[in-house]
């Protein structure tokens, strides 16, 4: 919370203003994707925010993505909202 709160704050932003989070589901390690996934449920709790957890590997029929083009590409791939699945390294 504290580098979301840090990176509003950069952008002159507050969490009233948020209404949608899109979330990279891993691949990773099993803690860091645990701690960004209580984060986000926790926001989605608190302050009703929907989320969307995706994986690149979700657009691979792209030919190139950018993080800015993860909206369009979630509705597009049809990635399910308030869904999570992480990907875990092992």
């Amino acid at each position: 919370m504290f580098l979301i709160n840090d990176f509003l704050q950069t952008n002159k932003n507050t969490l009233d203003s948020v209404d949608t989070i899109y979330v990279n589901r891993g691949p990773g390690s099993f803690a860091g994707i645990r701690n960004s996934l209580a984060t986000i449920k926790a926001l989605f709790l608190t302050r009703k925010i929907d989320y969307y957890c995706f994986s690149f590997d979700d657009f691979e029929q792209s030919a190139t993505i950018n993080y800015i083009d993860v909206p369009q590409l979630c509705e597009k791939f049809k990635i399910k909202k308030n869904l999570i699945n992480p990907i875990y390294l092992s």
